[in-house]
């Protein structure tokens, strides 16, 4: 696979997401029950919690630079305190600020693969 067809793909793939998020509708998206407890805002902001450290990390190999310290507190070790961190750091947000940040995080992405 290509940068070309890598960013076509990722396109597509935000496409359904977007489709997906779309037919739960706002209204549904703090209902529980998608994961355990876990609503549709929270699995959005879970990945949200995750994406900024992918995007530092291939930004960095982008420019031979050291790996960059996580998003997280460095106290945290696993990735169940690691998620715990990011489930209540989010879970009293809205959820059009959480779906806000997640198209945000998706167009840093596509700018990174891009460069």
């Amino acid at each position: 696979m290509n940068k070309s067809e890598l960013l076509e793909w990722l396109q597509e793939e935000y496409r359904q997401w977007e489709a997906l998020v779309e037919e739960i509708g706002p209204t549904r998206m703090d209902q529980p029950g998608v994961n355990g407890q876990w609503s549709m805002k929270d699995l959005v902001a879970h990945l949200n919690g995750w994406q900024p450290r992918l995007i530092t990390r291939m930004q960095a190999a982008q420019r031979n630079e050291p790996e960059p310290p996580p998003p997280w507190p460095a106290t945290l070790q696993n990735e169940d305190e690691i998620n715990a961190w990011i489930y209540e750091s989010n879970r009293g947000r809205a959820v059009r600020e959480v779906l806000d940040e997640s198209a945000r995080l998706f167009q840093q992405l596509l700018t990174v693969v891009e460069g």
